[in-house]
């Protein structure tokens, strides 16, 4: 018994591992160009909309409260206008109950996107039917978008398309928080130069 946990312990990591290390191999110039887009916005007045659902939903919150907060302790800045598209409870139910649940993040795109904003939208499938009606919704108002993904890529257009490769879904979301933190720190980079000597 005591080895059959230990196995499911070191298969896990070992996928992991595999996951972070093809990240690394086939992601790195959509990941900067993700972080372009979004320290070009901050720079120019504008604001980063995000969302997700389930884990991906805890991803935008998390990201969202990165930006607003900060990544790094010790790097003190200003704040950056982050939302999470997945935290108003009354908005989200009364907006599923009257008119479906496709079309939660288009319409709160649709109230709060203005040109020049950037729409991230985090999907391990690709085909979330909520994400995919967000882009649309975006792609109409002016507002640059990003997918965060998994292999199979996004069914839809979008300006950037970070597809984690690997089959496994967990693993898929492990590197995305990876990547999610990554994304914060290089706008950081950008927008807050730390001074040396």
């Amino acid at each position: 018994m005591e080895d059959a946990r230990q196995n499911t312990v070191h298969t896990h990591l070992q996928r992991s591992v595999r996951t972070f290390s093809a990240t690394e191999k086939e992601c790195v110039p959509t990941i900067l160009r993700a972080a372009e887009s979004i320290a070009e916005s901050f720079k120019n007045g504008g604001k980063l909309l995000i969302c997700g659902n389930g884990g991906s939903a805890a991803d935008s919150q998390h990201m969202a409260a990165e930006f607003v907060s900060r990544l790094r302790i010790d790097r003190p800045r200003a704040a950056l206008s982050a939302i999470a598209l997945t935290t108003d409870t009354s908005f989200l139910t009364a907006y599923s109950n009257d008119e479906g649940y496709e079309g939660v993040f288009a319409r709160q795109v649709e109230a709060h996107g203005k040109k020049g904003d950037v729409l991230l939208g985090i999907t391990t499938s690709g085909t979330s039917k909520n994400i995919l009606r967000a882009f649309e919704e975006a792609k109409k108002k002016g507002v640059v978008t990003i997918a965060l993904t998994g292999s199979k890529g996004l069914k839809t257009d979008a300006d950037c398309v970070i597809a984690v490769p690997g089959e496994d879904q967990q693993c898929t979301q492990e590197a995305h928080l990876a990547v999610e933190h990554i994304i914060c720190e290089l706008v950081e980079d950008v927008l807050f130069p730390q001074k040396h000597g």
